[in-house]
């Protein structure tokens, strides 16, 4: 088992280095027309394709870093040159987590490359949970999923809505109910191979932040997927239906749904992209301060202002600790007995809100317009509190978690 060390290896910092590289000679100087033009940056993508940073290799490296600090890291980075054109990037792997997360190594070697295609033909991926009906609360999801047993083929039908490349991917993962009795206990995830009738696209969102970023809803109407596209089989899926039928009139023995597998792996991750986005302001923020001079000094040299940075990099590195404390718990099996996946997330999250808040008001007038970055920052930076589980339900996460008590 790996130790825990804030000492990146020579192999980390290198890799470090290459991404810090990309996003600040591609990704940045992008940054400003792609978050204007609301639409996926697919030259970017494929540049990140042709270097091998937009790539299941490279994603498996980074996730198989047995300190756990290879995807922290590599999110951190890419997020740090700006958060829409690195979530373009990095969109595809949450569908890419679903898939490891619930699927079976034959569908893991089937699918996840599909999920990216090859340096000439670019794709990108889709995980669909979110519905206009059920967000934080899942077991409200209204999408089903009916087995055909005389076909072998599952029908779905329904409505997901917020999902990151929706009906633009080429493979989509889909979570549905099969059981509704059971609430989120009921849920299984599915794969939609490329062009499956019945699949559309719905209304493409116009967003606050995170704008070359494609969020639109999915429409799911009588679409048949092949048995073999029910992520862990049926054989697994019926296991664990039985028991959470078993134990659904009492407490007992914890059944995770196939959304909450997915988002708890992936927890780490954002708070990490949030990370990124801090430090990014912050950095913008240091720099104007010891440049920018009112009545004859620079501002830095007003404790006002000196001392906001100094709890803007405090704030950012106590952030970066609970996220690496958490992936580095993931990847050596290490429980979250204390809800340390969403501790991370939720701090972080948080983090990046208020720093770019500051960034903003440290530059003052300037911040508020777009010829400087941290007003995009800004707005990028309100959607880590909102998607993959709200700041509210990371505490409702933590505070169960750490009482033991069903709290509403």
């Amino acid at each position: 088992m790996a130790e825990f060390t804030m000492d990146l290896n020579d192999e980390q910092k290198e890799v470090r280095d290459w991404l810090h590289g990309f996003a600040a000679d591609v990704i940045r100087p992008a940054a400003a027309e792609w978050d204007e033009r609301e639409e996926t940056p697919w030259p970017v993508i494929q540049e990140a394709a042709k270097l091998g940073i937009y790539s299941l290799d490279f994603y498996a490296q980074q996730f198989f870093d047995p300190t756990g600090l290879g995807i922290p890291m590599a999110m951190e980075e890419l997020f740090w040159g700006d958060a829409g054109i690195a979530l373009s990037i990095v969109g595809t792997g949450l569908a890419a987590v679903g898939v490891l997360a619930n699927g079976t190594e034959e569908q893991i070697g089937t699918w996840i490359p599909q999920m990216y295609g090859d340096v000439n033909d670019v794709k990108v991926a889709a995980f669909c949970s979110s519905e206009p009906d059920a967000g934080s609360d899942v077991a409200a999801m209204r999408t089903r999923a009916v087995y055909d047993e005389a076909k072998d083929e599952w029908v779905l039908n329904g409505t997901k809505t917020w999902a990151t490349n929706g009906g633009i991917a080429n493979v989509h993962v889909v979570v549905a109910s099969i059981d509704p009795e059971l609430g989120s206990k009921g849920h299984a995830s599915f794969i939609v191979p490329p062009n499956t009738p019945g699949l559309t696209q719905g209304q493409k969102f116009k967003k606050h932040g995170i704008r070359a970023s494609h969020t639109a809803e999915v429409v799911l109407e009588n679409v048949r997927v092949p048995g073999s596209c029910l992520l862990g089989g049926k054989d697994k899926l019926d296991e664990r239906l039985a028991r959470a039928r078993e134990k659904a009139a009492k407490g007992g023995e914890r059944v995770k749904n196939a959304a909450m597998a997915t988002f708890e792996a992936s927890r780490p991750a954002v708070g990490a992209m949030a990370v990124g986005t801090a430090r990014a302001a912050y950095e913008e923020a240091l720099e104007y301060a010891k440049t920018r001079e009112q009545f004859g000094r620079p501002i830095i040299d007003n404790q006002g202002v000196a001392f906001q940075l100094a709890d803007m990099r405090t704030q950012i590195d106590a952030a970066r600790l609970l996220v690496w404390r958490a992936s580095w718990m993931a990847t050596t099996g290490k429980k979250f007995e204390n809800a340390e996946g969403s501790m991370s997330k939720l701090f972080a999250s948080e983090t990046a809100k208020k720093v770019t808040a500051q960034a903003i008001q440290i530059l003052g007038g300037n911040g508020f317009t777009r010829e400087y970055p941290v007003e995009r920052m800004h707005r990028d930076a309100a959607i880590y509190t909102i998607f993959e589980g709200t700041s509210e339900i990371q505490r409702l996460v933590i505070a169960r978690t750490l009482s033991g008590m069903p709290i509403r």
